[in-house]
């Protein structure tokens, strides 16, 4: 047997190296770019993030549509803008820009990975303050044509911001997704059906991961405009939602904050909450599953990213679905901590979890008593009689999100069952409402539409008191098989009563006037 070179006495921690070689990427890696696996929402969400990191006030997600299909998605901000360098580097590929701080973006992939994991083609139209408007389109071929990045012609840059005036005044970004893959799934016909499933995801994704900002005065929306008639048709403000925010604590004394002594990070504050048994509220019982959503909620710059789960410190069990705990990342990077790419997750190493188990309050109690107490709200409240409430069929499009997420709050919602849409259409003169059974819709005669508008053109959720008194009155007449004469007769003189107390509101109301 040969003898052989001896290794460097450094062998068993480090492997020396004699040189190096610069190795670009394979065009091959447009595929791998585009299969990130971002989930729809988490890529608009990630869009969101770069708003928010431009400083930006006013943030819309925009649906555009015809009568057949969905053309594009829009994302639009007031942020800050970039000249014509920063959009070169937001479109290159692999490159890093320096993040401050409190930045929310972290590895420089997000807009092109999350954007190309849905659309075959990305466009960035921008501008700031101190230069033209000047825009950047990315393909998938482009990135296999050795990472083509095609220029925006400069006019179509600045007609493209002109559309959006009332939101990009002097500065502000444009991201548009084009060749959707999603939207060229959808057979036609069924666009509303998908824009309104697709709108409802997305509204409680925004509104549970950004619900810190939202609280704060971010203003964020979802819209959907038809692009042959020029009218928005739906229209709906993201509205925080907070995992934490029960009207009263499940237990008193809560919330509560541990803290946890972590080997390599120092002390990591555990804010521990309980909410009450059987809570209806939006922000415990409609942001998933409850299983799924006990556990740690781990925030990064205050942006949501690990929506419940243990980490590897136990598993789910369904009396613990009261237990959730707040945990702010560290500002400094560590070992301890790795946030995933798509920032829906939050690896820990062991350090964390040996942290946890010896963590206490400010009195020495351990953080086993907490998971004690929300276990036994759990026990109590389950042997608790409630009231039962009748079920519903539940609002659909046409009402305003806030009085749809109420509704799910206060009764139980029937499964299986399209939701109740309302609309103004042309009826008779004499009808203030009608129903299409089978369409599942509450039809409201346009002509009176301004009277509930204070003369103001209306948008899709508008009037809601009015729609939502409707939708109470007759969400028990959908559903049905056989259709009682009784409630066609009480549907007839309600409509009587009701003409009389809308043209009664038009007399007084020109009266006021004159």
């Amino acid at each position: 047997m040969s003898s052989s070179p001896a290794l460097p006495a450094s062998w068993q921690y480090d492997v020396p190296t004699n040189g190096s070689t610069r190795l670009p990427p394979d065009a091959g890696y447009a595929k791998a770019l585009t299969n990130q696996g971002y989930g729809f929402e988490a890529a608009i969400a990630d869009l969101v993030d770069n708003s928010i990191d431009a400083g930006a006030e006013s943030v819309v997600v925009h649906f555009l549509r015809d009568s057949e299909r969905i053309v594009s998605l829009l994302v639009l901000d007031n942020g800050r803008g970039m000249d014509d360098r920063e959009l070169d580097d937001s479109m290159t590929v692999g490159r890093r820009r320096d993040y401050g701080g409190q930045a929310l973006g972290m590895y420089g992939t997000g807009l092109k990975a999350a954007s190309l994991s849905h659309a075959r083609s990305l466009t960035v139209i921008s501008r700031t303050k101190r230069s033209r408007a000047a825009g950047r389109k990315l393909t998938a071929e482009g990135i296999e044509d050795g990472f083509r990045c095609d220029m925006v012609d400069p006019e179509f840059a600045q007609r493209q911001i002109d559309v959006y005036d009332g939101l990009i005044e002097w500065h502000g970004t444009i991201v548009r997704w084009d060749r959707v893959r999603a939207f060229e799934t959808v057979a036609r016909g069924q666009s509303d059906q998908f824009l309104s499933e697709a709108i409802s995801r997305l509204e409680m994704h925004l509104g549970l991961h950004l619900h810190r900002f939202l609280t704060n005065g971010l203003n964020l929306d979802i819209a959907v405009w038809d692009v042959e008639t020029g009218e928005e048709t739906d229209h709906i403000s993201v509205d925080p939602l907070d995992p934490f925010a029960s009207k009263v604590p499940g237990k008193a004394g809560y919330p509560r904050t541990f803290q946890a002594g972590v080997e390599g990070v120092g002390e990591v504050g555990l804010r521990a909450h309980i909410w009450p048994a059987k809570s209806k509220q939006a922000g415990f019982r409609q942001i998933g599953s409850l299983l799924e959503r006990q556990g740690f909620y781990f925030y990064r710059n205050d942006r949501l990213v690990q929506a419940g789960g243990w980490s590897n410190l136990r598993s789910p069990e369904g009396h613990l679905v009261l237990a959730r705990i707040a945990v702010d990342l560290p500002a400094a990077s560590n070992e301890v901590f790795s946030l995933t790419v798509k920032k829906e997750g939050v690896e820990v190493t062991p350090a964390f979890t040996r942290g946890v188990e010896k963590a206490t309050d400010g009195n020495g109690t351990f953080f086993a008593a907490y998971l004690a107490d929300a276990e036994e709200v759990y026990r109590e409240g389950a042997s608790r009689a409630v009231v039962e409430r009748p079920s519903v069929i539940p609002p659909g499009k046409g009402v305003d999100p806030k009085v749809k997420r109420a509704v799910a709050e206060e009764l139980p919602v029937k499964g299986g069952e399209d939701p109740i849409r309302i609309e103004w259409v042309t009826l008779a003169d004499d009808r203030f409402f009608d129903l299409d059974r089978d369409g599942h819709a509450i039809l409201l005669n346009k002509t009176f539409r301004d009277d509930f508008n204070d003369g103001k053109r209306g948008g899709s959720n508008d009037a809601p008191v009015t729609k939502t008194l409707m939708y109470l009155l007759l969400q028990d007449c959908f559903g049905l098989g056989r259709w009682e004469k009784k409630r066609a007769d009480r549907i007839e003189y309600w409509n009587s009563i009701l003409m009389a107390s809308v043209l009664a509101q038009r007399e007084r109301r020109a009266r006021t006037i004159s």
